[in-house]
């Protein structure tokens, strides 16, 4: 399983075990002979996250040929960015069966299932371990950005012998570009970092543009840079998903240090109650707690709530911004915000994929086949059927997105679900069909989303969180 026959095509070396040639090549002290046939190539893994691992995870137990390619110089680099949160769905929700016998070979001990952890958890005590198994580690490549995937000579416009051409994947290491070719492609890159606007109709503007230095996407870590960042000043948190409420707690904390502090919840809700979620209803029990810890904080008037506010633009005034829009239909402006921070979800970026013939469903944007079964509008995190390599089918034969990728800009995705997604395509590609429809998954009932929700069709339902992967079951 260790050595892997990696079809690299360029003339350039990038990673450390492979010597790269036109014919050859040597991994582990071996000259490998590269081979024409297809079904001989590894499978590509775009991302090397809970899902990305968890795909390699499900290929390597069953003695399939694999390559991770991962922007980041370590394992879960996007989760360390949101490392300070602490996910409300227990480790037993969080962990892929696979991995977890991996693991167990190397004697590892798994933490407790009703635990609840930080994201720097996942990665310390369940990713980074499992890299470095030996089914794995040699199979990561770091610093490796996929610039474009497509299929061997064989543009996009071209239906001859397309199936039976390997995918091409251009990699870019330490400022060279690499060929590889693969026989399948899994993207499991997710959305991190392609936040959503805080402009209602979704549009990127100039004016949001020209104040990004006094706006922050995501949840911030009130270290101390941030506490003089925020510290005293009027802040407007934009989004009324999980991401907002762990937002609106951590600056709580900040505004009893300093009541000078003032704290503006917007949101596009037609009142403040919707984003409370089911609270004590909630199987998940630290999700509902945050509803409610919520709820009280401004029940008690240390959050100004404003809602329903539909943001349309954004001015510059000295050293502080008006936030203009409409509320109940009428214009309204909110004046003298020092700093906004966004909570309004991520959409994913298909701009290396433009050679690839994608199903993408043009309102949620995630693969075609999966929309009906997530749209915002009619489910919640809980009411996510499970689904597998059926439904993840492109019209590209062998090429999968999963992950929170999958479900586009829909912000109901739960972890768990990844990673039945990839065993799912780990059993087709390795031949177990039956294996492959054979799809289950055990989900908590989140208490929180109304099917009759309107506003969930701006990504501001139960499981906003994972769109901007900041906290969670819904990562």
């Amino acid at each position: 399983m260790n050595n892997i026959e990696f079809k690299v095509v360029s003339n350039d070396c990038c990673t450390p075990s492979t010597t790269c040639g036109s014919e050859s090549a040597t991994q582990d002290g071996q000259l490998l002979e590269m081979k024409n046939d297809i079904s001989e190539l590894p499978v590509a893994i775009i991302g090397a996250g809970p899902v990305g691992l968890a795909a390699a995870a499900e290929l390597a137990i069953r003695k399939q040929s694999f390559i991770v390619f991962e922007s980041g110089s370590r394992v879960g680099h996007n989760i360390r960015e949101w490392g300070h949160v602490r996910l409300f769905s227990p480790w037993q929700y969080n962990m892929d069966k696979a991995a977890q016998s991996l693991l167990h070979e190397q004697g590892w001990v798994s933490p407790s299932p009703d635990e609840l952890p930080l994201g720097k958890d996942i990665v310390d005590k369940y990713l980074e371990p499992l890299a470095a198994h030996p089914s794995m580690n040699p199979n990561i490549m770091y610093n490796s950005k996929i610039l474009a995937v497509s299929r061997k000579d064989t543009d996009k416009m071209k239906s001859a012998n397309r199936e039976k051409q390997p995918f091409v994947l251009y990699v870019e290491t330490e400022g060279k570009t690499t060929r590889y070719e693969a026989r399948a492609v899994i993207d499991a890159s997710g959305t991190w970092g392609h936040s959503n606007p805080l402009v209602a109709s979704g549009i990127w503007t100039e004016e949001e543009r020209s104040v990004e230095e006094q706006i922050y996407y995501g949840i911030p870590e009130l270290n101390s840079e941030h506490q003089t960042r925020y510290k005293g000043k009027r802040i407007a948190v934009v989004g009324s998903g999980h991401s907002a409420l762990n937002t609106l707690l951590d600056l709580v904390q900040l505004k009893e240090a300093d009541p000078s502090t003032e704290l503006y919840w917007i949101m596009r809700k037609r009142k403040v109650e919707e984003a409370y979620g089911g609270e004590g209803n909630d199987q998940l029990e630290a999700r509902g707690e945050l509803g409610s810890r919520i709820h009280q904080l401004v029940s008690t008037g240390q959050i100004h709530v404003v809602t329903p506010f539909k943001i349309e633009q954004l001015i510059k005034d000295g050293h502080q911004i008006q936030i203009m829009g409409t509320m109940n239909g009428e214009e309204s402006k909110i004046s003298h915000i020092d700093e906004i921070i966004v909570n309004t979800g991520s959409r994913p970026d298909f701009s290396f994929l433009e050679e690839i013939r994608l199903s993408i469903d043009p309102a949620t944007e995630s693969t075609l086949m999966l929309a009906p079964l997530i749209d915002p509008n009619v489910h919640s995190c809980g009411t996510v059927r499970p689904h597998g390599q059926k439904e993840l089918q492109h019209q590209e034969k062998d090429f999968y997105i999963v992950g929170m990728k999958s479900y586009g800009r829909a912000p109901t995705f739960l972890m768990a679900t990844g990673y039945e997604q990839v065993r799912s395509i780990a059993a087709f590609l390795a031949g177990d069909l039956e294996g492959a429809a054979n799809v289950e998954l055990d989900l908590p009932e989140t208490g929180v989303c109304s099917i009759n929700n309107a506003s969930a069709s701006s990504g501001e339902s139960c499981c906003s969180v994972p769109a901007t992967q900041s906290t969670s079951c819904c990562n």
